[in-house]
């Protein structure tokens, strides 16, 4: 009896353990979801939230669920093929149709490093009144440290740590307004287009599918180095994945949603419209006292350096996969993908007079070069040449070409408005 006793509880324990396993294959999601935290989403988040309450929470509802689908998609490309989207679009795609591409998508990073940047410098002047300029260069300075002399495992973490200080803070803040939580609700599953609502729709589903986070996100979840030796072992782990971006994306959505609804409890109920981040942080202090003001510059501030993190990361995974290889800082092409991005962000900082407009402009050119990313991850993912027996289904392709193509009308519409 006592050995039945002793091998029910062996087993029991190795079920538990086995539960635990899908805490291993957490983190390269969620430095995914930094980058549609990040203050250019902020500055639309809010936007929406002032001007029209919880009318437009759906909006990030459906954004969220595309974004759900396209990087669960290209992960799946990294798990099987084991290149990077930039790395598979060299090998599987001529020289005229990936080069164009792939020097676009290293234009998009510049664009990309610019707004978060941007972000961290408008943190810290709310912060410490350090001018946009030096502010722009002690950011850049920090996230290159971090960047040239971190592993992946310890910006992994640090990521999640920034990640985790975000949410509490919003958390922080929620407790301190009164939300309508029915209006809330209803407003999460019900699309409503307000009159003049339209500009806002578009910068919120735009500002959250970025070029790349797709490209990001194909490198880092090889980062794990799986066991994928075998059929069996390459299904677990696209199992996992996916409850890694479930997990991250949700995430990503509940902090959106707690701009908006932070937002709507305090601006739109006073009837104040939020048009840059300066004038949020400076409004909730009479509102909500000088800690939420506080809480909210040091939240935006983790977003700002974190999604900087990731902007450079995917600028180096980009333009190491030009030249066939994996991302890896230690490596030149890596080193100068990275350098790139941030370097010339950094100088394009000191030519921009006004740093809300600055935010726009980075806006308009991603959502120039989104389309083309997008449409070559899901030609990639539907070939059997490149995916063998994992190559996308038809319904799934239909998906994918479908919300691509959304994806790119609303961009287009966007860059034009």
């Amino acid at each position: 009896m006592w050995n039945i006793w002793k091998d029910l509880k062996r087993k029991d324990h190795k079920r538990y353990l086995g539960g635990l396993d899908v805490f291993k294959y957490i983190g390269p999601g969620l430095l995914v979801t930094v980058g549609f935290i990040d203050p250019g989403n902020w500055a639309s988040n809010f936007a929406a939230g002032s001007e029209f309450g919880y009318s437009l929470l759906w909006v990030v509802t459906l954004s969220t669920l595309m974004l759900i689908i396209l990087q669960h998609n290209v992960a799946h490309l990294g798990i099987v093929t084991g290149l990077c989207l930039s790395e598979a679009a060299t090998q599987y795609t001529p020289k005229w149709v990936s080069r164009p591409i792939l020097g676009t998508a290293v234009l998009a990073s510049i664009s990309t490093s610019l707004a978060e940047i941007l972000g961290g410098a408008i943190a810290l002047e709310m912060l410490l009144d350090i001018p946009i300029i030096w502010g722009s260069v002690l950011t850049t300075a920090f996230v290159l440290v971090m960047l040239f002399t971190n592993s992946y495992k310890k910006i992994e973490r640090s990521i999640i740590a920034f990640v985790s200080v975000i949410g509490l803070s919003f958390i922080y803040e929620l407790f301190l307004v009164d939300i309508h939580w029915t209006m809330a609700v209803q407003g999460w599953v019900t699309p409503s287009i307000p009159k003049g609502s339209m500009l806002i729709i578009m910068s919120v589903l735009g500002a959250v599918v970025m070029p790349h986070n797709l490209f990001l996100h194909s490198e880092v979840i090889q980062s794990h180095e799986y066991n994928k030796q075998d059929d069996a072992s390459i299904k677990k782990v696209l199992k996992y994945e996916l409850y890694d971006t479930l997990f991250s994306m949700i995430v990503g959505w509940a902090i959106n949603s707690a701009m908006i609804l932070l937002a709507a409890a305090t601006f739109f109920k006073s009837g104040i419209q939020v048009e840059e981040l300066q004038q949020a942080k400076s409004l909730l202090e009479p509102l909500l006292g000088s800690n939420a003001a506080i809480v909210f510059a040091l939240a935006l501030l983790m977003a700002g350096i974190s999604s900087t993190i990731t902007s450079g990361m995917a600028a180096g995974s980009i333009f190491a996969g030009i030249f066939g290889e994996a991302y890896n800082v230690k490596d030149s092409h890596s080193q100068v993908g990275v350098v790139i991005s941030m370097g010339v962000a950094l100088l394009l900082i000191f030519f921009i007079g006004n740093p809300f407009k600055g935010l726009l402009i980075s806006q308009m050119i991603l959502s120039i070069q989104l389309p083309f990313t997008v449409f070559l991850q899901v030609g990639l993912t539907s070939s059997r040449k490149v995916m063998g027996d994992y190559v996308n289904s038809r319904w799934s392709t239909f998906v994918l070409y479908s919300i691509a193509g959304i994806v790119s009308i609303l961009n287009i519409m966007l860059l034009f408005s």
